[in-house]
């Protein structure tokens, strides 16, 4: 970001899932650009190696798929740190699995997963911040929520529903001062998407290299993105340079899906 750096100077922000991947990224990010960082992860052990390179960060362990540890870490942070200006949702992800293995429990489990650590952080901060008249949420979803992927049904579910509630309560808290938007990465370099494409091989059954390569012969671009990449587009969304967007989710794929949104 450059002379970007700084532009969240004294900005309480929390960003959730921030000790791995895309979280992780954002948070160091984040802290770069002056940001006061608080990170939580559902392992402590995880947050501590994290802090090793975060840049005067914190971190609190809580399982953000109950309601009761995430108002939890929300109050705690306002207690012990001061009000969220920024929260960045980048918290849980769904397992990946061929259709013919997936269940009610497993599209149960897809929600926990991935919904709802989002929606009960983002209830508690949402409502404080419309209280004070300002702040900015970014929720970190997926594009397997626009586009149905065989292996990716139960997750891409959720990531849809996360959609639909950016879009919604963007509308709704926009004339209180609150932004909401989301982000919808294709396939990043992360631990997570390796993950999922094990299930792919198993769907297609081939082997794990040959299920890389074939979903990166996908994107135009040629490659993964990397973490950093929708860090940078985090920033962006997070700073007064974004301050007339807000209720949408921007899909950065590669141009995987070349739609017209």
């Amino acid at each position: 970001m450059g002379s970007n750096l700084k532009i969240l100077d004294g900005k309480i922000v929390l960003v959730t899932g921030g000790s791995k991947g895309i979280g992780f990224a954002c948070a160091k990010l984040f802290g770069e650009a002056g940001a006061r960082l608080v990170i939580s992860s559902r392992s402590q052990s995880n947050i501590e190696e994290a802090l090793k390179i975060l840049p005067n960060g914190i971190g609190f362990a809580a399982d953000l798929s109950q309601d009761v540890e995430a108002a939890a870490l929300v109050e705690r942070i306002a207690r012990e740190v001061g009000p969220i200006d920024i929260l960045v949702n980048s918290a849980g992800a769904a397992k990946r699995s061929p259709p013919q293995e997936l269940t009610p429990a497993f599209w149960r489990a897809a929600m926990d997963a991935k919904f709802f650590p989002t929606i009960n952080v983002l209830d508690p901060v949402v409502k404080a911040m419309a209280a004070r008249g300002h702040g900015v949420i970014i929720n970190i979803i997926g594009a397997g929520g626009k586009v149905a992927s065989p292996i990716h049904l139960a997750g891409g579910s959720a990531n849809a529903a996360l959609m639909l509630a950016t879009a919604g309560l963007g509308s709704v808290y926009a004339s209180s001062g609150v932004r909401i938007v989301g982000i919808s990465p294709g396939l990043v370099e992360t631990g997570r998407v390796a993950e999922g494409m094990a299930a792919d091989a198993r769907l297609a059954g081939i082997t794990l290299e040959a299920a890389m390569e074939r979903g990166v012969q996908k994107i135009p671009m040629g490659r993964l993105a990397k973490p950093e990449e929708v860090a940078d587009l985090a920033l962006f969304l997070a700073s007064d340079k974004a301050r007339y967007i807000t209720g949408v989710t921007i899909t950065m794929d590669g141009a995987q899906y070349p739609v017209v949104v």
